[in-house]
């Protein structure tokens, strides 16, 4: 992603569950990650014409994808359907970097339960944490100059 934008720029993080996609947004130099909205998952038209609005919308240069490996790190169909998203986003012709995010909702969950919301609030707000979580780590590779 560094090869691609050397300047920056704000970058959005999908985590794509069956029924909905969680999204985050980071600033420009890629430091700090926050959750956006959820969106209910539908057909991809539908979801491509919201995300683009985001985009949009926010001047976004560049989109973040969790990938959901197995715990041995290998691909099984969830896997395999991010990668298939991922492709289908390609249309909007913006760099797109695919990011494990093994242990993201976990790690989300645990962060909302810090905060004292009740659990009605962490259901409508998990998948959007988790976008934030995956697109937080891939910041921090990204200021570290980390290659993949």
């Amino acid at each position: 992603m560094r090869d691609w934008l050397p300047d920056g720029g704000g970058l959005i993080g999908l985590d794509l569950g069956t029924q909905t996609i969680g999204t985050a947004f980071c600033d420009p130099d890629w430091r700090i990650a926050s959750p956006g909205k959820t969106i209910a998952r539908g057909k991809f038209s539908v979801d491509k014409a919201l995300i683009t609005a985001l985009i949009t919308e926010r001047s976004i240069k560049g989109i973040v994808i969790g990938l959901p490996l197995n715990m041995d790190g290998s691909e099984g169909p969830r896997a395999q359907s991010a990668r298939a998203y991922a492709r289908n986003l390609a249309v909007l012709e913006l760099p797109i970097l695919l990011w494990d995010e093994r242990w993201s909702t976990t790690s989300a969950e645990r962060g909302l339960i810090e905060q004292d919301f009740s659990r009605a609030k962490r259901k409508e707000r998990i998948d959007s944490a988790a976008a934030a979580v995956i697109l937080q780590a891939a910041c921090d590779a990204l200021a570290g100059g980390m290659r993949w």
